[in-house]
């Protein structure tokens, strides 16, 4: 499972290392690649066996609704197959990166079964407010989902 984060800088063609635990990972539960798509904020990136579960649910909704097409569009849209080279990088492609608003420094986030590219920037935006409303949240969490930690 992906779980923790790292800090990293993408090189000059936008390359970026895939932290060892993580490239771990990939190694002994997947196949080394990934497919890595944008999200508002930040890039997502599955190994292609979990993202082939996110494909099949979509398939599902060829003709309609008008939403769930907009969001596959936007999903499986921007969608790029990227595989780790000989030193455990992958490139990002440079719309994906616009997107995501990432320039040089990047932080890989382990979410279990995939993990999140973010620009160092905007995480550091995003947990501060998490933590600013840290009781609030959980407690919505707790409410809504019946996920705590207590």
């Amino acid at each position: 499972m992906f779980r923790g984060k790292s800090t990293h800088n993408l090189d000059a063609k936008g390359r970026l290392s895939i932290p060892a635990r993580f490239k771990d990972v990939l190694k002994t539960r997947y196949d080394n690649k990934l497919i890595v798509t944008n999200l508002p904020t930040y890039l997502a990136a599955y190994p292609i066996e979990e993202w082939k579960q996110i494909e099949e649910q979509f398939a599902k909704f060829r003709f309609g609704p008008p939403k769930v097409l907009a969001f596959k569009r936007y999903l499986l849209g921007a969608a790029v197959e990227c595989s780790l080279d000989g030193q455990g990088r992958i490139l990002i492609p440079a719309d994906l990166r616009q997107e995501a608003q990432i320039k040089k420094e990047v932080v890989l986030v382990g979410m279990h079964n995939y993990f999140e590219i973010w620009s160092k920037d905007l995480l550091d935006q995003e947990t501060n407010d998490t933590r600013e409303n840290f009781d609030a949240i959980s407690n919505d969490i707790i409410k809504e989902y019946g996920i705590g930690l207590y």
